[in-house]
């Protein structure tokens, strides 16, 4: 289907609901972490084994995923990646044993490793569509998809259901949301290299130096993410000690304004460049974790992840936006590289974590998690195409004033 004979909008609300789908699934995953780390009886170093298998997934699909986006475009690979990351689920709720669990875990690492390259070139492809930064708001529908499943993973811990019921569930609406958008995914866009340097850069296939050091700047941003997500419910059940019914809270209310943070911040960013917002992100990244560790009462604990949530939002969305508009590479490329990095953020930092926590208590580890925000900060504002981005912004207010 031509992208001409489509409305704009349409095409953005198709890979929305991709992002939407896939942020579903994960959260279905991480509401019932809890369950299923009682369910195996596991310590906390234990634990943090059994997260390590789902960075295991993402490596072994990194070497082959950016290539295969890249030659066969990321429609293409999106219609067959995205039912199997669904599907995943079933094999972890049917997870009797630490072994069974594992392998589950390295599969859906894999699919999932596949979505998130070939979805997030989609966004980069949409984004050029519209000429103006809209990634964020994509993002923002992964973070709604994870309210909206930490409130669902709330009704079915309630009503008493396995996490296999549970998942049953959201396979069947996952897929049905699929089936009705699919066809709106757009062929990814060629870009026009009319300079010669570009043009050889290309022909080589060279990345740039920027993209690994945007990397590391969301490898830090994703590792406070992640341990949000994976040890945010059995902080507050360990170490706030709330009662079963409202281990969620604490999820719930970080995925709340992490969703705000990104529907608002496409138009911060075009107010105040992405510099500046990543860096305020790397603050607040700073002072919620730090507010949760000196005092984890329910209240003050549930205010310092609402701050987290609000830091984190910005983070991904504006360094994928950046990689995928200013590189000279193929954009699934590009992507691949700076995901690559920063996933291993997101999935290996929850297993140290663990390591950490088993060795001292979960407040130390959150405290070092902590400092991430402060090494955000340091590295924005090493990084070369952040200063070029922020000129820009300056030159455009100055412009339309």
């Amino acid at each position: 289907m031509e992208t001409e004979q489509l409305p704009l909008k349409r095409i953005r609300l198709a890979v929305f609901a991709f992002y939407f789908c896939q942020g579903l699934c994960f959260s279905s995953w991480a509401s019932r972490i809890p369950d299923i780390k009682s369910f195996l009886s596991l310590d906390d170093a234990a634990w943090g084994t059994v997260l390590f298998m789902i960075p295991i997934g993402q490596v072994c699909a990194m070497t082959v995923s950016g290539l295969l986006v890249s030659k066969l475009g990321s429609r293409n690979i999106l219609l067959y990646a995205f039912p199997l990351y669904s599907l995943s689920l079933l094999a972890i709720g049917l997870s009797t044993t630490q072994y069974s669990l594992i392998l589950s875990l390295v599969f859906y690492g894999i699919c999932g490793n596949f979505c998130n390259i070939s979805l997030n070139t989609q966004g980069v492809t949409t984004e050029d569509l519209y000429g103006k930064s809209i990634m964020s708001s994509f993002h923002g529908g992964w973070s709604l998809a994870g309210f909206t499943g930490s409130l669902i993973g709330l009704l079915m811990i309630n009503l008493k259901l396995s996490p296999f019921q549970h998942f049953i569930f959201i396979v069947i609406l996952v897929n049905c949301i699929v089936f009705f958008n699919h066809k709106y995914l757009q062929p990814d866009m060629k870009r026009v290299r009319s300079n010669p340097e570009e043009q050889h850069a290309k022909k080589r296939n060279k990345p740039e130096k920027f993209l690994f050091m945007l990397g590391i700047v969301a490898f830090c941003g994703m590792a406070a993410e992640g341990s949000m997500f994976d040890w945010s419910g059995i902080y507050f059940k360990d170490v706030v000690k709330v009662p079963e019914s409202l281990v969620p809270i604490g999820f719930t209310a970080f995925m709340i304004m992490m969703a705000s943070g990104r529907f608002i911040a496409d138009k911060a960013i075009r107010r105040w460049s992405r510099m500046r917002i990543i860096q305020m992100s790397g603050f607040l990244i700073f002072v919620g974790l730090l507010i949760s560790v000196a005092y984890p009462h329910i209240i003050v604990t549930t205010i310092g992840f609402m701050i987290v949530g609000l830091g984190t939002s910005s983070i991904v969305p504006t360094i994928y936006s950046i990689a995928g508009q200013k590189t000279r590479i193929p954009t699934g490329l590009a992507l691949t590289i700076v995901s690559s990095i920063s996933f291993l953020g997101f999935l290996a930092g929850p297993p140290l974590i663990g390591y950490i926590s088993h060795v001292t208590s979960l407040r130390y580890s959150y405290a070092m998690v902590s400092l991430l925000g402060i090494c955000i900060i340091i590295l924005v504002s090493q990084i070369r195409v952040f200063k070029k981005d922020k000129t820009e912004i300056v030159e455009n207010v100055v412009i339309n004033e």
